[in-house]
């Protein structure tokens, strides 16, 4: 689990969709499209996918026990669409998740399958930088809020005119480096931060939360952290980062993206990225959109967890 950038193959984590998955896949889309339901409604168990659950049980062992990501190559989109529509793309990716683990709401109302795009909003206290287009911090999914999702998977449907490129970082190797480097600030990771919640939350709820950045759970390291979120948080409380606290943020933003410890991953239509989101932060480069609407980057994302109930805070 702490890999480094420079010690990973091009291909690492990459799980290929193999003839038999693919065929599984587009006599399912055909079935589906002659009987649609909702996407929501439909359960793996209730379609024969063997191989499609061996390939997915591999990558939930790679999430778990190996790298922490897995790169899922890829659904044949266009064969998809020639059987079907937009909505049976969504279904086929929805299941081949949920045999990761069960989606969850990535929303306070509710939302279960998250398009992710640029509205041409700029990130600030109630708007996630995932809808615009700006650069993103290494980060993990929901560190603002109560519940976090195991995994966090995104399938990628149409890629930016330039830039957008994902990358993702090992927890584990940073805090190693950090170990090394600077202890004393690699301590106070461990002590509370204040997070801004994003308005994620019923209104008489606060809005903003405290909990650590790096903890031991017992039997492994879990990250939850979003430099953007912390420092909105202070803010929002009217409170100065303690003078460690600041370093140790800034330390530990210097070791993530210090050259060689994290991976690029540049996304092709069709592909679908599983990341741990206990042990591995992720985020994406800024981008430059095609000025077409049928050609902007379009990315469809679920937040997977096996405890607690569907609801966004568990």
């Amino acid at each position: 689990m702490a890999w480094t950038g420079r010690e990973l193959p091009d291909n690492a984590g990459l799980i290929t969709l193999d003839d038999a998955c693919r065929d599984e896949l587009l006599a399912l889309a055909g079935l589906l499209a002659a009987n649609p339901l909702p996407v929501l409604s439909l359960r793996p168990d209730d379609f024969e996918l063997e191989n499609c659950r061996a390939l997915m049980a591999r990558a939930r062992r790679q999430l778990d026990q190996g790298l922490g990501f897995a790169i899922v190559d890829r659904l044949p989109l266009d064969r998809i669409d020639e059987l079907g529509d937009e909505e049976t793309v969504a279904a086929l990716y929805w299941l081949l998740a949920s045999m990761v683990a069960r989606p969850v709401a990535q929303s306070w109302d509710g939302k279960m399958l998250y398009e992710v795009r640029d509205t041409g909003k700029q990130p600030g206290n109630g708007v996630r930088p995932d809808i615009t287009n700006a650069g993103q911090n290494l980060h993990t999914d929901n560190s603002y809020n109560l519940c976090p999702p195991d995994y966090v998977a995104l399938l990628c449907r149409r890629t930016a005119m330039q830039g957008g490129v994902s990358q993702l970082v090992s927890f584990y190797a940073a805090h190693n480096s950090m170990r090394a480097e600077c202890p004393e600030l690699l301590a106070r990771l461990y002590q509370d931060f204040t997070f801004d919640r994003q308005r994620e939350h019923a209104p008489d709820a606060p809005m903003v939360v405290h909990h650590p950045l790096f903890a031991w759970d017992g039997e492994r390291l879990v990250g939850r952290l979003s430099k953007r979120m912390v420092i909105q948080g202070y803010e929002l409380e009217g409170k100065a980062m303690d003078d460690t606290a600041a370093a140790a943020l800034a330390a530990l933003e210097a070791t993530m993206t210090a050259p060689g410890l994290g991976k690029d991953f540049h996304f092709q239509p069709g592909q679908i990225q599983f990341v741990n989101n206990k042990t591995c932060g992720h985020a994406r480069t800024a981008f430059t959109d095609w000025p077409e609407p049928g050609r902007k980057r379009r990315l469809n994302r679920l937040w997977l967890r096996h405890q607690g109930r569907a609801f966004y805070n568990g």
